[in-house]
């Protein structure tokens, strides 16, 4: 994922700082504990769509 969209990025429910995955496959929020899944390279930022982090 290209580093200045990643800088831009926030988390949509807490506008909180987002963390790209070890692996690339999603974005995570340490603040809220969901995580964002990454299709195509497009990330999907919706709350509702948001998985919780374990």
């Amino acid at each position: 994922m290209d580093e200045e969209l990643l800088e831009i990025l926030a988390c949509p429910k807490c506008k909180g700082e987002l963390q790209l995955s070890v692996d690339e496959t999603e974005l995570r929020c340490g603040k809220c504990r969901l995580s964002y899944r990454i299709d195509d390279g497009i990330p999907i930022l919706l709350i509702e769509e948001a998985s919780p982090i374990e």
